[in-house]
Order: C-alpha cells, then structure tokens, then sequence
C-alpha cells in the first residue's frame, strides 16, 4: 500500500529590510574633519563599504574629496592627522630601560598608527616611525 508523499511548504516571509546610506551633505576636501552637519542619512540600501551610520564618519577625517550627495566610502576615511607635513615632531626610541629622544621632521602626515617618515635633525638620516599623539612618534 502507497502513502501519500507528505510535502512540508513552507513560506518565508519577510518585511522589506530597513538600510540607510550616508551622503556628504556638501563638498569635503580632503583633510576636512567630519561633523553632524557634513553628512546626512537617506533611506537607501547601502552598497558593501559604504557608511550607513553617522557615528561611522563623526569625528574621523576624509582621506580624499568626498563630493556632495555622493555616498561616503569607509575606505575614504580616517582618524585625524595628529602629525602635519613639515612639522617638527619628537622621536622616541625605547627598548627595556632605555629612553632616547630626538628632534625631527615630519615628511609626511599622519593620524594615530599611521607609518611615517620623519628626519631625524640631529643625523639627517631618514627613518619609519608610528605616530603615537601630537607631534610625537615612535620609531622602532
């Protein structure tokens, strides 16, 4: 005697999933720190990489132009540069009890972690260091 095959169906349904998208509210050169006033947040499906929440991009600093009503690519943004081109700036070298200080040149700018060359004044040799805070970096 044949059964009846039992066929479970089932329906998933879902309601529409709720995204939104952050846009520069106007033009953001690069190196412009980013406020509440510069973006705003439209109902749109964010793309991979693309900000959707303002605390996202509050307080961090475009890398590069980001144009007006233009959505924000994460990739775009960074911590502000606590080290300007140019700017005289303190290496510090520490290892066990040793501490050595030297004043040099900036040759790039950078944020917080970011790797930079920096001159050293005292040689004029040319060395990688990390920046650590305002004019401070550390050099390995």
């Amino acid at each position: 005697m044949r059964r009846p095959a039992l066929v479970a169906l089932i329906a998933l349904f879902s309601a529409p999933v709720q995204a939104d998208t952050l846009l520069a509210a106007r033009t953001l050169r690069a190196g412009t720190a980013i406020s509440a006033a510069d973006v705003v947040l439209v109902p749109d499906a964010a793309a991979p990489g693309i900000a959707s929440d303002p605390d996202e991009a509050i307080g961090l600093e475009s890398r590069v132009t980001l144009y007006a009503g233009r959505p924000i690519p994460l990739a775009s943004l960074g911590p502000p540069a606590l080290v300007e081109r140019n700017q005289l700036v303190t290496l510090v070298f520490q290892q066990g009890g040793l501490d050595i200080r030297a004043e040099g040149r900036a040759l790039a700018r950078g944020g917080d972690g970011d790797e930079i060359r920096i001159m050293n004044l005292g040689s004029r040799s040319t060395v990688f260091g990390t920046v650590a805070g305002p004019g401070l970096v550390t050099v390995p």
